[in-house]
């Protein structure tokens, strides 16, 4: 089961432990046990989210809930293998939410430092299932604002991803709230600039790098940042061939390439780009003024640039 959850990049646990330092308590190896939870809690997430959204890979593997239908089918068990497999990747991914809340309680980080963690852990859980819900509302035939979107990506992904990882390792150091308000608007920024990225890459990515298919946002029909702004952006005619996609039963490969097209005829893919530039100026103004370690400082410079400017 643990096979589930490898592969990923670690970016929930780096900046777990990143807030951890900006403490000034040093290197810890009970800070990193409960960084690296965050992966595991993440693994829950994405199980769930490959069910919700029927993806077919994740990882460059084949998606949990299809390869244990496939278990199903191989033993000749009884019903339908991928109703089966939809409910056993769901129970787990419970499993797995259960083992990352143990893996911190157990981590060996003192009580104190717990105490002062689990609200800003349960804010995190909380706000990724909210964030979710309003992700299967958000219905790419009506196409939402791009604020819309926004709001949806920042809460599903953005504070999932950097802030409130970030939040958690300095509530666990203690640290005080110019530093916590300095970390957190950090953290709103560049988890907004890692979604308009991974918004991209879900219309744009290479198959070898992302460990999915292109285009497989237009697939899935959602409606992401990326689409919102060619929405906004493309002349009338385009505007209409893009809203015209949603309405197909199958969307094939032509439909992917006239999708990308609009995108880049629209400047939809500029204008992401420069929103993602923009958030990442906004980081390292930050950076410049807050009182940190040099090297953590360096550290969470290099970690706003791997999450913008990644391939997958």
């Amino acid at each position: 089961m643990i096979d589930f959850a490898s592969g990923g990049k670690c970016v929930r646990s780096v900046f777990v432990y990143l807030g951890w330092l900006c403490g000034g308590l040093g290197e810890s190896e009970p800070a990193l046990r409960a960084a690296a939870s965050a992966e595991l809690l993440h693994a829950f997430a994405l199980v769930q989210d490959d069910v919700m959204d029927e993806s077919q890979v994740r990882r460059g593997r084949t998606a949990a809930h299809l390869r244990l239908a496939a278990w199903h089918s191989d033993q000749g068990l009884s019903g339908s293998s991928a109703r089966f497999g939809e409910s056993a990747a769901i129970l787990l991914a419970d499993l797995y939410l259960v083992w990352a809340e143990r893996m911190l309680r157990e981590s060996g980080v003192g009580a104190a430092a717990l105490d002062r963690a689990w609200p800003r852990y349960d804010s995190m859980r909380s706000e990724l299932a909210v964030g979710q819900l309003a992700d299967l509302s958000n219905d790419a035939n009506r196409v939402p604002t791009v604020d819309a979107v926004m709001d949806i990506a920042r809460r599903k992904s953005g504070n999932y991803t950097v802030r409130r990882p970030l939040e958690l390792g300095a509530a666990m150091a203690d640290c005080d709230e110019t530093m916590m308000r300095l970390l957190g608007e950090y953290g709103e920024v560049i988890g907004e600039a890692f979604q308009i990225r991974d918004d991209l890459l879900g219309i744009f990515g290479d198959p070898a790098t992302t460990g999915k298919p292109t285009g497989d946002d237009v697939r899935e029909r959602k409606a992401t940042t990326v689409i919102a702004l060619a929405d906004q952006l493309a002349e009338p005619a385009d505007r209409t061939r893009l809203r015209g996609l949603w309405t197909k039963k199958v969307i094939d490969e032509r439909d992917v390439a006239l999708a990308q097209a609009v995108v880049t005829d629209s400047g939809a893919g500029l204008r992401a780009e420069q929103m993602i530039a923009d958030r990442v100026d906004h980081a390292r103004r930050l950076l410049d003024i807050a009182d940190l370690e040099p090297s953590v400082a360096d550290s969470l410079h290099r970690m706003a640039l791997l999450c913008t400017h990644r391939t997958h």
